[in-house]
């Protein structure tokens, strides 16, 4: 058996691990209790809600991304606009995900728990688009047919940074408007002159649409640090654009961090060898690992936001939620055989032709199983004492209360407030190919 291992695997297997301890962190934190109720003040509050009105068909954007709450948000909404007399209906807005086709933004919305039984009302999936007009550079701005031939639009997605590059709108409203709303077609455009120009055109395209078709108002969303609900708001379109942008800076100073650095700092800083993160998938981050989160960024003009340098990171699995777009697998130094497995073509190639960022697309060094791909990290992070390397382990980027830290960081980390090492120091256990140390039950 030994005699058909790889010898890269062979280079590895003797590489002593360090010892890991569970440990958890704490984030200041609003949370809302009941979606359907704060969909509903939030609404009643709004005058631009008085647009709604009896016998109208309403186009309600649904994105890609893994929103606290998704399904629950979604049909108190879509209730709201029927008790208004009014006809919605659900357009899939995520551009070229789902792989680029109707069929498959139609499952990926199924995988998210949002289908046309839970919400209450049709899903109109269409690749299909109507152009509405050109910008300056001749560049056309296309939407969502069906969304285009209804009687009004409203927006509802989640307000938060994007992963490669800062603006004063990043990811929420205006970007589903001019990216998710133009489906494959327009987010090709939008991202034709590279990943750094995408908010100038975010900017530009969700302008003209604001203009030229019937956008009611936007439903935004922000989280807190452990992906729970903080805040529903009603957006009129009259100023959606500047009115979005408080609740990215409010979305921005929520997000959790790897706990490196002070704690009252605006962003993590410093230095890890290794960060070992159980799962990737485009539930977390449209990235499939959040560069806020791991700062490893797709574009050069990110460099100044790299605050933690992480010498290597392993990435063992993708979420069967992603669908097999294993998008952002390359901002991994080693994964798992398992998740090489799960790497779908059609859903990530189709995702990176279209943002331009290839980066996305590729595949880095893939090892058996959980313990050697942690093996290979700890052998080339360049630590002076492996034993003693410093390492995290998270289960994702998206939740970060739980995490296991390795011996050598532990006494920075008991005198870190809001900090507490819950267990005591443990080998990492393997069962078959996965790494087993378990997670608290609750997470």
């Amino acid at each position: 058996m030994d005699a058909q291992k790889p010898n890269y695997v062979k280079l590895v297997e003797n590489t002593p691990l360090p010892r890991i301890a569970l440990c958890r962190q704490s984030f200041a934190a609003t949370r809302i209790e009941d979606p359907a109720a704060a969909v509903h003040e939030a609404m009643a509050d709004a005058a631009c809600c008085a647009k709604i009105r009896p016998g109208m068909s309403i186009a309600i954007t649904a994105g890609s991304r893994g929103i606290a709450v998704f399904p629950e948000l979604l049909t108190a909404l879509v209730a709201e606009v029927a008790a208004r007399g009014a006809h919605p209906f659900v357009v899939p807005a995520m551009g070229s995900h789902g792989g680029a086709t109707a069929e498959g933004q139609t499952a990926l919305l199924a995988k998210l728990g949002v289908t046309e039984a839970v919400i209450g009302c049709p899903i109109r999936s269409s690749m299909d688009t109507v152009e509405i007009g050109t910008l300056d550079n001749g560049m056309s701005v296309r939407m969502d047919r069906h969304a285009q031939e209804a009687d009004g639009i409203i927006l509802f997605n989640r307000i938060k940074p994007h992963t490669s590059f800062r603006a004063p709108n990043e990811s929420g409203l205006a970007k589903m408007l001019s990216i998710g709303l133009g489906k494959q077609s327009g987010a090709e455009q939008c991202h034709s002159r590279g990943i750094d120009e995408v908010p100038v055109y975010v900017d530009l395209m969700a302008r003209m649409k604001l203009d030229r078709c019937k956008v009611l108002f936007g439903l935004g969303t922000v989280e807190n640090a452990y992906d729970q609900l903080a805040r529903v708001v009603v957006l009129d379109s009259e100023r959606l654009l500047e009115a979005e942008q408080p609740y990215l800076r409010e979305a921005m100073a929520n997000m959790p961090r790897l706990p490196l650095g002070p704690v009252d700092a605006p962003v993590a800083a410093g230095q890890l060898d290794v960060l070992v993160v159980d799962q990737i998938g485009k539930e977390f981050s449209g990235t499939g690992m959040d560069p806020n989160i791991i700062h490893r960024f797709s574009s050069a003009k990110m460099a100044p936001h790299a605050t933690v340098q992480i010498a290597r990171l392993a990435a063992l699995e993708l979420s069967p939620r992603s669908n097999g777009n294993a998008n952002g697998a390359a901002r991994a130094d080693v994964v798992t055989a398992r998740l090489e497995a799960a790497f779908d073509r059609e859903a990530v190639y189709a995702n990176a032709l279209t943002s331009t960022v290839l980066i996305q697309a590729k595949m880095p060094m893939v090892m058996p199983d959980d313990r050697s791909a942690i093996q290979a990290a700890v052998k080339t992070c360049g630590a002076e004492d492996i034993r003693r390397a410093r390492l995290l382990r998270i289960p994702n980027t998206l939740q970060l209360e739980y995490l296991y830290a390795s011996e050598a960081m532990l006494p920075e980390l008991r005198e870190r407030p809001g900090f507490e090492v819950l267990g005591d120091l443990e080998e990492m256990r393997f069962e078959g190919e996965r790494l087993v140390n378990p997670w608290p039950e609750a997470h």
